[in-house]
């Protein structure tokens, strides 16, 4: 009995010690800042920074999308930027209705807007500039 405890043992350290050691991995959050709207081939990329030129970190950013025949299906998207001022749409329809499409981003007191035609620019890259709104 003591020698296959034994026995048993020693081939569960031997196993332990030959496996390979891998170094941790670093999750993927470049993932974690896209919203896919799964109604279209085309995407939609923003970077948002403030007035000093910074990026700005978890802005949001809006869109409303009207499409389909008569613009009967709507679809309401919206993320929130990464570290690096970063936030994209994917799963964008190439026709909608009423183009271009408005993106507006906030955060806090600041506010800023791009627009993006699909039809034009399927895979469109954008800059946003977050200012203070305008009192009406």
């Amino acid at each position: 009995m003591k020698t296959l405890t034994l026995l048993f043992l020693l081939s569960f350290f031997a196993c332990a010690v030959c496996l390979p050691q891998s170094a941790p991995q670093k999750p993927d959050t470049s993932a974690s800042f896209q919203t896919d709207g799964g109604a279209g081939p085309c995407s939609a990329e923003f970077t948002v920074t403030g007035p000093d030129g910074k990026p700005v970190f978890a802005a949001l950013i809006n869109v409303h999308i009207a499409y389909g025949f008569g613009g009967i299906r709507k679809l309401d998207m919206g993320v929130y930027t990464n570290q690096q001022g970063k936030g994209k749409f994917i799963g964008i329809p190439a026709k909608v209705k009423r183009p271009p499409l408005e993106f507006k981003a906030s955060k806090d007191q600041l506010t800023g807007v791009a627009t993006v035609d699909p039809a034009a620019e399927c895979h469109a890259q954008r800059n946003i500039v977050l200012a203070k709104a305008q009192p009406q």
